[in-house]
Parts: C-alpha cells; sequence; structure tokens
C-alpha cells in the first residue's frame, strides 16, 4: 500500500483531483452555474471528498504509527475532516471552508512544502524585523498625532486613525495624497514623509524579502542531496524487499530464525 501510494501516477491523480475540486468549489459560488449545472457540481464535491477520505484512509493505515509524525498529514486529516462535517445544523459554519481542501497542493507538491518550510525557518528573522516595524509606525503615529491632528484631523486626530494612516503610506496607496492634504497646511511635512517612507518601506520591508530568501536558498537541496535522498530511498527500498523475502522465508521454513 505505501509503495502504491508513492507512485508518481497516484500522486498526480490526487492533485488533479485536489485542482478540479477547487474549481468545482469555485463555481458553486456563482448562481448561473449552480441552476445550470449545480447537481453535476455537487456530485464531483461528493466524489472528489470520497477520494479524499480513502486516500486519507490508505496512507493512515500505510504508514501506521509514522503517519503522525509527519505535521504536513495532520494537516491534510484536519482538512478532510472539516470537509466531513455536515452542512446543516451549527457546524454548517464550517462547510464554507471546504475550499481549504485546494492546499492540499501545498502538502502533496514537494516544491510548495520546501517553499512553506522556508517561510516557517524565516519567523524567528522576521519576528525581530516585525516588532521593529511596529515600533516605528508606533513612534511615528504618534508624532504624526501631535503634528498634524489639527490640521488633517479626518487622518491624524487620534493614534488609531494616524497607525491607519501610516500604515497606507507604508504600503504606498496614494501616499502623495496625504502628503498634498498636510503639506497645505504645513510645506514642511514632506521631511516627515519621506524619512518615513524611506525608513519602513525601502528598508524594513526590503529586511522582509531578504530574510525571507535567505530562507528558501537554505531550504532549496543542492544536486548532491537530492542524489544522497534518491539513494537513501532505493537503499530503504531494497532493504524493505529483503525484510519481506526473509519474513516469507520463515513463513515456508526455509530457514531458521537465530
Amino acid at each position: 500500500m505505501r509503495e502504491f501510494l508513492e507512485r508518481p501516477a497516484v500522486q498526480r491523480a490526487v492533485i488533479l483531483v485536489i485542482i478540479v475540486n477547487a474549481v468545482t468549489i469555485g463555481c458553486e459560488t456563482s448562481a448561473t452555474l449552480m441552476a445550470h449545472a449545480g447537481g453535476l457540481l455537487v456530485a464531483v464535491d461528493h466524489v472528489a471528498l470520497a477520494i479524499f477520505t480513502v486516500e486519507l484512509a490508505a496512507r493512515l493505515y500505510a504508514y501506521r504509527r509514522s503517519f503522525f509524525a509527519d505535521p504536513w498529514n495532520w494537516f491534510d486529516a484536519i482538512i478532510v475532516v472539516i470537509a466531513l462535517v455536515p452542512a446543516a445544523g451549527p457546524a454548517s459554519v464550517l462547510r464554507s471552508l471546504r475550499i481549504l481542501r485546494a492546499l492540499r497542493l501545498v502538502s502533496t507538491v514537494p516544491s510548495m512544502r520546501r517553499v512553506v518550510g522556508a517561510l516557517l525557518t524565516a519567523v524567528p528573522g522576521m519576528a525581530s524585523i516585525i516588532g521593529l516595524l511596529v515600533l516605528m509606525i508606533y513612534v511615528s503615529a504618534v508624532i504624526a498625532t501631535k503634528l498634524f491632528g489639527e490640521v488633517v484631523p479626518e487622518r491624524f486626530d487620534e493614534l488609531p486613525d494616524s497607525l491607519f494612516t501610516l500604515f497606507q503610506i507604508m504600503t504606498g496607496d496614494d501616499w502623495g495624497t496625504v502628503a498634498k492634504e498636510v503639506m497645505a497646511h504645513k510645506p514642511w511635512a514632506w521631511v516627515f514623509f519621506i524619512s518615513y517612507i524611506l525608513i519602513s518601506t525601502f528598508v524594513a520591508l526590503n529586511l522582509f524579502i531578504a530574510v525571507v530568501v535567505n530562507a528558501m536558498n537554505d531550504a532549496e537541496p543542492s544536486p548532491s542531496e537530492e542524489l544522497a535522498q534518491a539513494e537513501l530511498v532505493e537503499l530503504r527500498d531494497e532493504v524493505a524487499a529483503l525484510h519481506a523475502k526473509i519474513d516469507l522465508l520463515l513463513e515456508r521454513g526455509t530457514v531458521r530464525r537465530r
């Protein structure tokens, strides 16, 4: 069973089912499509759920206790269990989470798993950058509230307003309009906005990118590592085949266990 599940053809078939199911769930949001092909979409959804359930049960049977050692297996199991929740009753809200089945592509496609793993390894490095960015936005928001709260109250009247406005400026969303509104009353305000944008956008956000790229480079296996992994898989298969032959000979009584 384990050998069957690890075949590339089986894995590609599961990926195809995930993609088709994600498309059908998206089509169910259209009233027109549901009116013309609602029965077919629901049937495809039920078939896909049955395939996912059988595939998960087969993996649980094949890997036994080692199944729970892999966090990705827990991820797949949670998604399938959520999809099995009845459509009626107080738990019906969880049915809207059926589209989470599309996220099984992350656990099925190795390259996606490497990307997610790299992002998780980058979290400690990003935490310090996030702390620095939050501190900088908070300090800037307090300054902006004190300086510009009276002249542009709709944007800098209180601290929450200033925090939202500065977050908008950090994303580059129409920051020129905000700056011009303030500069109409205080022409020197460009110094504050240019300094804030340089620090938040061109420094802090680029640090995020640098940390993620570094983690991605560390997670990308080298050709020698890939070759070693392939050889290790072949060696495990040979050992498993040898154990199977020994067990068969022991059952037939051809050899005796020492």
